[in-house]
């Protein structure tokens, strides 16, 4: 499970919210990331470490792209409809999507931003799905 791999990245492997997403992310969907690759999204972690866009969302985000874009955004048919479902969802979830605003709602002392991880996995996991479902029946 999507939730399990998380968890292994940010309870065992000790990673930011942002590091936990991507490195699950690539696991999971077998994104064919290197760990270099996934450096780079170390400083999304903490909100770009300012407070400001979560960096669950951004990696997450990161994955639907590297998902569903073959080589630039504005030549994927996917791209927008399924980024824009998943900010739709934790915009429900949470009212927003920046990391000032989810973290008074999900963190805890004791396990840090475990929970909006798990949450902002959660939606990307289930909008995936629904996307792909979604694209079958079209076909």
């Amino acid at each position: 499970m999507f939730k399990d791999m998380l968890a292994k990245y940010y309870d065992e492997g000790n990673y930011n919210c942002a590091e936990t997403m991507i490195r699950a992310g690539n696991e999971y969907y077998e994104l064919g990331l290197h760990d270099r690759d996934m450096i780079a999204f170390g400083g999304f972690g903490g909100g770009i470490q300012t407070g400001n866009t979560c960096g669950a969302v951004l990696a997450a985000v990161s994955v639907l792209s590297m998902k569903y874009i073959e080589k630039k955004a504005h030549e994927s048919q996917d791209i927008r409809p399924v980024t824009t479902a998943f900010i739709r969802k934790v915009n429900e979830k949470y009212g927003s999507v920046l990391c000032k605003d989810i973290k008074p709602q999900s963190f805890d002392k004791e396990v840090r931003c475990k929970y909006t991880i798990e949450n902002v996995g959660e939606i990307l996991e289930q909008v995936i799905a629904e996307y792909e479902k979604e694209k079958t029946m079209r076909s």
